[in-house]
Parts: C-alpha cells; structure tokens; sequence
C-alpha cells in the first residue's frame, strides 16, 4: 500500500496543502487571460479569452474585446445563448462584443475570435471590458515597464507576438488555412 502510506505522509500533506492555497489564491485574483499566451508575427491567431468569475459576485452578461492596431481581419467565433456584434471602422472590427449568458460569477467560459497578427514582434495588449449584471471589469490597464502584470489593477490580456525566422508569405502562421486568400 505505498499509494495509500504517500497520502498519509506529512510533508505530503503539508505540501499539498501549500499547493491548494496557493491555487485557490491566484484564482481570487484572476482576470481574463488568453490561452495561448504566445504566437508567430503575421500568423493567424486563434484568441481564446478565457473568464473566470464575474464581477463582485454578480453574473457577466457581455464581453467586449477592442482589437488591438495592427491586428487584421478579426472575426468572432458564434457562441450559443450569446449575439455577436463586430464594430467596424474602415472595413475592419475594432471591437467584438458577446451578449447574453448571463455566466455566473462562479462558472468559467471562453470567448472566441481568430485575426492575422501584426507583422511586428512584440507585446500586444487586449482591452476586455466585462459587463456584469451589477458592476463592471474594465481590465485595461497595461504595466508601465515590460510585461509583468503582477500588481496592476484590471491588466489587459497579454499576447506575446514572437519574430518569425521564415520568409514573410510562409504558411507556417496558416496550418489548417491554406488556399484562403485574405
């Protein structure tokens, strides 16, 4: 039985303890984040916003993403209960908004666009603005040096856009998308 001796272990459960603190602590602070926390410049991206509570303890019931400059030919993935509306400026969305839900404060759900990134390296920031029943979560704000939003209030989504060491035009950012012009 040394399944069953590990579990009654005490460093084992002191450090488990640990762990599950530390787990249920970040997750008080959470704020919407991207899954994929890193693409290819001029790739095309599938931008998975993830959120995880709502605000204050009241439900969301929209999502609104502003699409960053230099960010192209964004489009809305549909989600059911939820409207999509893409404000256009020009031609392209500047901004891509889910209505409906509502999500609970305590469930988890993602929201979904994909878009051409710039062709510039770089951090690129994601202004979400969550619209709850009561309340609001503008998560805005942006670090003043680097990229460590560790202590800012409401950060905005941070995407790290890599250079890319293949010749522009490559399909490297296009797997599953080959032959669609944009």
């Amino acid at each position: 039985m040394p399944f069953l001796t590990n579990f009654l272990n005490p460093v084992f459960v002191r450090r488990a303890a640990v762990l599950a603190t530390l787990a249920l602590a970040g997750g008080a602070h959470a704020h919407i984040t991207l899954e994929q926390k890193s693409a290819p410049a001029g790739s095309t991206y599938k931008a998975v916003f993830r959120v995880g509570h709502g605000c204050a303890g009241s439900a969301t019931r929209a999502i609104v993403v502003y699409v960053p400059a230099g960010v192209q030919h964004a489009q809305p993935m549909p989600k059911a209960g939820w409207t999509v509306d893409a404000q256009p400026a020009g031609g392209a969305p500047t901004q891509i908004a889910w209505r409906g839900g509502p999500l609970p404060d305590a469930h988890y759900d993602e929201f979904v666009l994909r878009a051409k990134l710039p062709a510039q390296a770089g951090p690129l920031w994601w202004r979400v603005q969550q619209q709850c029943e009561s309340g609001e979560n503008d998560w805005a704000n942006i670090p003043a040096n680097g990229t460590d939003t560790r202590g800012v209030k409401s950060p905005a989504a941070l995407l790290n856009v890599l250079p890319v060491d293949a010749p522009a035009g490559d399909a490297a950012g296009h797997a599953g998308h080959a032959g669609h012009a944009h």
